[in-house]
């Protein structure tokens, strides 16, 4: 199984701290990071796969910014009242996923076996 580069970003500090420690348990290298302004440059340093991103504190257009920006990053994004309206619309966005913020782990995973099946097509 394919090794990911995860880079995770939550408005909410508690919320990010447990995410982070979830997902430290799947995937060797999550980068936790601490403000939005952090996003662009962590993705590059760590030359990450995947994004986690809380949407709710998202500015207006920034998921389409950073799929078009980083075109080979799954972007799965967080949101506490996720549906399927919002979820339509971050697809449209260039969005992997969207799920509750305690759900990001099963989405990373998705995430992985989509990569995993493109990689053998």
């Amino acid at each position: 199984m394919e090794s990911l580069n995860v880079v995770l970003y939550h408005n909410d500090a508690g919320i990010a701290h447990a995410l982070a420690a979830n997902l430290s348990q799947q995937f060797p290298s999550v980068t936790l990071i601490h403000s939005s302004e952090e996003i662009r440059p962590a993705i590059t340093k760590q030359n990450a796969d995947v994004l986690v991103l809380d949407i709710e504190t998202s500015r207006s257009g920034e998921v389409e910014r950073l799929h078009q920006e980083f075109p080979a990053l799954s972007i799965v994004c967080t949101h506490r009242l996720a549906d399927e309206e919002l979820w339509a619309e971050a697809l449209n966005q260039g969005v992997s996923d969207v799920c509750m913020p305690w759900h990001a782990d099963d989405a990373v995973r998705m995430v992985l076996r989509e990569r995993a099946r493109r990689a053998i097509a």
